[in-house]
């Protein structure tokens, strides 16, 4: 059942029988009506809440009121209807940098009653047209710095686009009115879709409802960081990708703080950022709070309060580096673009230095075996997740059934449960060496090679090898690069063996000046594998 008249997602959505369970959403703070858009609840009813003129998206040059992103995002919507004829349904494509005009033009689309899917700033063409060719996308909302790879894109689902930040679409709204009226979506019509980033054959598209992006609001936020109207909130992951649509956008607005945006956010500029504008509550991955540790001196971070790392495993040396120079302790959390966001985290009264913490309200979890079984506390199984929100995979009925298994989700995160209840990361399901019969968890040894004082970053993955089956190789990044010499490996294997088990020691180690990383921090490994 939908409202829609484009029916390419809803049609495309899992069988009944290949849906994961979900649980918790009779819990009152879940439940949403029938006809339900979540622009209403998230952005609209700020004005009549009385927050029309309170301060809603900042950037270095710009701010923004909550009336004024209503009000733009209602003109956008008006433009997409009345110019675009867009019909309930249709998919469209967002390409820009963390901005404002970004941010009107995702509730815009889904006020106009359309389907975002936002992409990440550094996509090129290629990437572009596949998403553009999955996801029979027509219409295209584009900054314009990043239009040179938007007119390489060559197919015929795109019939228009538009560009802002000194483009045509800030002219083309100007004479809209700023009254729209949200198309009355069911809860259940598909708000957005994301793409999972995938090392080979086509991106999967994870689509999720109105009311799952409402239940993200009411669920991790609410229980880790008690947000305030008096809060500003920053980090560095892109709008595109789900953890920073809800930590940069979603999360602020539904509790009418403020969120500050940066497009292109180094360490330097984050902090800067946390300066001047005071913010208190941070999003960011683990590769950025190791080197924001070392620059943090250099600032007044004072009003930060709230400091959440996700992407990947937050090592502790690096939890442990950021308290050291902050007094702050590092809310870790796992969450996936199948699930839409963090579905296991800590917080600061039950938090434990190395796991990841326990499920958050609205969701469980378990260990499982390859059968499915569940296996006991401190064995390491594959992690299983069932709540408010799951996958549903868009015509890929073969990855749904790998994904989604009797009713749970398979995330193919490799974990281990203490007696306590604390999850504790122990290797991506493809991360695990097996070497001369061992099994060596990478993410173990790159934990090692972190707590030499030399190593910067580091990445380990497993390389095929006749005799052992797979060799240990650590990819490394040091802070002295006149140190990376055949003499320097053997002095790091044979510390490292002093550190740790000798059968995990890295066999190969490679030096480089740079790890290849996703636009939101996150280490390649897949790249390493095949280098």
């Amino acid at each position: 059942m939908t409202n829609y008249t484009d029916l390419f997602a809803q049609n495309g959505l899992p069988s009944a029988a290949a849906m994961p369970q979900l649980i918790h959403l009779e819990n009152p703070i879940f439940q949403v009506p029938e006809q339900f858009n979540c622009t209403v609840p998230i952005l609209d009813d700020a004005i009549e809440e009385g927050f029309g003129d309170a301060p809603c998206l900042y950037s270095f040059d710009q701010a923004w009121t909550y009336r004024d992103l209503v009000e733009t995002s209602n003109k956008i919507a008006h433009y997409l209807v009345d110019d675009l004829q867009l019909k309930p349904g249709n998919r469209v494509l967002l390409r820009s940098a963390n901005n404002p005009m970004m941010v009107a033009c995702w509730f815009a689309v889904l006020k106009a009653g359309g389907i975002v899917v936002a992409t990440m700033p550094l996509l090129r063409a290629k990437e572009l047209t596949t998403i553009i060719e999955c996801a029979e996308i027509s219409i295209v909302l584009c900054d314009r710095s990043l239009a040179d790879e938007i007119h390489l894109v060559k197919t015929d689902f795109i019939r228009h686009v538009s560009y802002f930040g000194g483009g045509d679409l800030e002219e083309k709204i100007q004479k809209k009115t700023t009254e729209f009226t949200p198309f009355a979506t069911l809860s259940t019509d598909i708000a957005l879709i994301g793409f999972t980033s995938g090392t080979t054959g086509l991106p999967k598209m994870t689509a999720h409802y109105h009311r799952d992006v409402w239940a993200i609001c009411q669920a991790f936020p609410a229980h880790a960081l008690q947000p305030t109207p008096q809060d500003i909130f920053t980090g560095s992951p892109p709008i595109g990708f789900t953890f920073g649509l809800g930590g940069l956008v979603l999360f602020p607005l539904r509790y009418r703080a403020a969120t500050f945006l940066i497009e292109k956010p180094s360490p330097d500029l984050l902090l800067q950022a946390i300066q001047q504008y005071k913010i208190s509550i941070c999003f960011t991955a683990p590769t950025a709070w190791r080197i924001l540790a070392t620059k943090v001196a250099e600032y007044d971070v004072t009003s930060l309060r709230k400091c959440i790392s996700a992407g990947e495993n937050l090592p502790i040396k690096i939890w442990q580096e950021w308290k050291e120079a902050t007094g702050l302790s590092i809310i870790d959390g796992i969450g996936s673009t199948e699930l839409l966001h963090i579905f296991i985290s800590s917080d600061e009264n039950n938090m434990l230095p190395g796991a990841t913490g326990k499920p958050i309200p609205g969701y469980e979890a378990k260990i499982v075996d390859e059968q499915g079984k569940e296996v006991p506390p401190n064995e390491i199984g594959r992690l299983a997740v069932r709540g408010i929100t799951g996958c549903k995979y868009l015509n890929r009925p073969d990855k749904q059934q790998d994904y989604v298994q009797h009713g749970w989700n398979i995330t193919g995160d490799l974990f281990k449960k203490d007696e306590d209840g604390f999850y504790w990361f122990v290797a991506r399901g493809d991360d695990m060496i097996i070497s001369s019969g061992y099994n060596i968890a990478a993410i173990e040894v790159e934990s090692v090679l972190l707590q030499h004082p030399e190593v910067a970053e580091c990445a380990v993955v497993g390389v095929p090898d006749e005799e052992r089956g797979m060799l240990v190789a650590a990819h490394i990044v040091l802070k002295n690069q006149q140190l990376a010499t055949e003499e320097y490996k053997n002095t790091l294997q044979h510390w490292f063996k002093a550190e740790a088990a000798p059968y995990k020691y890295p066999r190969l180690i490679y030096f480089c000046d740079q790890l290849p990383k996703t636009e939101t921090g996150k280490i390649q490994r897949f790249k390493l594998k095949t280098s």
